[in-house]
């Protein structure tokens, strides 16, 4: 708990600097901090506890497949959970941001994971998170996670002093929607993410969505294995 607090403290802390081009060290620094909290420490090879370290401690498979579950904020799986927040990040990091290929499509991830859905999950139906809780290979998830998670590092860390302050370019947008990124009853995501500036992107996909996400796979876990 007292790591998650200082976690949240950060985050405002990124929130006040990221827009300021004298602190933008300072904000790249905080930024990597924050996001290592929200991976596997293999990625550092670190001591380093972090949240998704908590959640896989002394989890089975069978509570990471779980669907549908009793909490009050979701019924979905942890294994969904999972995914959605990669892909989210996977789409706005690397095509939004970075004007680039995502990492699902370039690793050819879809076969990995043997998962048929490309979108970001939102709008799915009750059988379409079963089928995904069932068959999604969770070894080349958690692969999957760290590969998108290191190209993030990469992006960021390279971004300029004012690149925060860009707004997301409509080309970048438009990409998305012809790659099937979400599904056609949710294009408000487009929308939502199409008003926002690089900064926006990098203080909710890239750590506050993962971080709300990770907690809640976490009480998830609480529930089933208590």
């Amino acid at each position: 708990m007292t790591e998650r607090k200082i976690w949240n403290e950060n985050h405002k802390r990124l929130t006040e600097i990221i827009l300021n081009p004298n602190e933008h060290a300072n904000a790249i620094e905080l930024f990597l901090s924050q996001h290592a909290f929200l991976f596997s420490s293999k990625m550092f090879k670190s001591e380093l506890t972090t949240l998704e370290d908590e959640l896989f401690q002394n989890i089975s498979e069978e509570t990471l497949r779980k669907y549908p579950v009793t909490c009050p904020d979701t019924r979905n799986s942890i294994v969904w959970h999972l995914w959605h927040i990669t892909r989210i990040e996977d789409m706005t990091m690397n095509v939004l941001v970075s004007d680039n290929d995502q990492v699902f499509h370039t690793g050819n991830w879809d076969k990995h994971l043997q998962v048929k859905f490309m979108h970001s999950g939102n709008g799915m139906s009750e059988d379409e998170v079963k089928e995904l809780s069932q068959n999604i290979i969770i070894p080349a998830l958690l692969s999957y996670r760290l590969e998108v998670g290191r190209k993030t590092r990469e992006i960021i860390s390279s971004i300029v002093p004012g690149q925060f302050k860009q707004k997301v370019e409509p080309a970048r947008i438009n990409k998305l929607e012809q790659q099937g990124a979400v599904k056609k009853e949710e294009t408000w995501l487009l929308e939502y993410w199409g008003n926002k500036n690089i900064a926006g992107l990098v203080l909710m996909p890239a750590t506050r969505h993962n971080f709300v996400h990770l907690n809640k796979s976490i009480r998830i876990k609480q529930k089933i294995q208590k």
